[in-house]
């Protein structure tokens, strides 16, 4: 599949939201509510579960089912407070030792008015700071749209694994058009030179695990199942580290990026001048 078909198909009716992956691979899940600032964001839903006997944090962006359902939790895109939430149950979850699982799927942080004047790159941006440094595993998993800031607020961890047609970008095809090309029709341009899908960010270890899906979204059941023995086994070996070597091994992972394309890069422009 081309990159753009891969955006279309994360973007696709149907397509399982947060909500699904919570109700198939825990259970004992108690949602948490508020930011204990301001409000409840049903963007993100949060909250305690098991996997298998395991208790676990887990938290999700949730884009909403129905139409109502979808208008109410604003289409997936999070205010301030709900990244306040977020990393109020991260804080609780490393308190309490328990590992915390993301599942990101979001177009964007909401860009309106109301959520600059509430400090929403200021709310981001704690969580990259507070992600960085929390003293207990972090998985997060790309289940459809990964959009700019507003996913990498829930991104921070120890590995990243996505779903096969899902993408996380620095901006969205769409917007990238009409900003390099002034012509939002060249998406399909933009979708394969932002290199935004699993298989690419796969290549350059920005992701540790790529997930084949099914192309029936009634049938997700494997998905499911996998994604559960593997967070299992993972968290498992992740708990079993010294807190000190948990945070070399995240930190470690966050200042490699980019370094073999560098060396590529360079290499290729050494050879171009001699």
């Amino acid at each position: 599949m081309e990159a753009y078909e891969r955006v279309a198909a994360s973007r696709a009716k149907g397509r399982p939201t947060g909500l699904c992956y919570i109700q198939n691979i825990f259970t004992d899940f108690m949602e948490m509510h508020g930011d204990r600032r301001f409000g409840d964001d049903a963007a993100i839903v949060s909250g305690i579960a098991r996997l298998y006997e395991m208790p676990v944090t887990v938290i999700a962006q949730e884009k909403g089912s129905t139409t109502k359902d979808k208008v109410r939790r604003n289409f997936g895109s999070a205010h301030p407070e709900g990244y306040r939430k977020a990393l109020r149950q991260m804080k609780l979850a490393e308190k309490f030792g328990r590992p915390v699982i993301c599942f990101v799927d979001t177009a964007g942080a909401f860009c309106g008015i109301s959520a600059e004047e509430r400090g929403e790159g200021q709310s981001i941006a704690e969580n990259l700071m507070e992600m960085m440094a929390l003293k207990t595993p972090i998985i997060s998993i790309f289940i459809g749209e990964g959009g700019s800031g507003g996913a990498l607020g829930l991104a921070v961890a120890d590995e990243v694994w996505m779903l096969e047609n899902a993408y996380y970008s620095v901006i969205s095809p769409e917007g990238c058009a009409s900003i390099l090309w002034k012509d939002s029709s060249k998406v399909k341009e933009a979708s394969q030179a932002l290199r935004l899908t699993a298989d690419d960010l796969l290549q350059f270890h920005a992701i540790e695990r790529v997930i084949p899906e099914p192309k029936d979204f009634s049938d997700f059941s494997d998905v499911y199942e996998s994604i559960k023995a593997g967070l299992y086994k993972s968290l498992q070996q992740k708990l079993s580290e010294d807190e000190t070597e948990l945070l070399q091994k995240r930190y470690g992972r966050f200042r490699k990026f980019g370094a073999d394309t560098y060396i590529t890069v360079k290499q290729n422009t050494t050879n171009h001048v001699n």
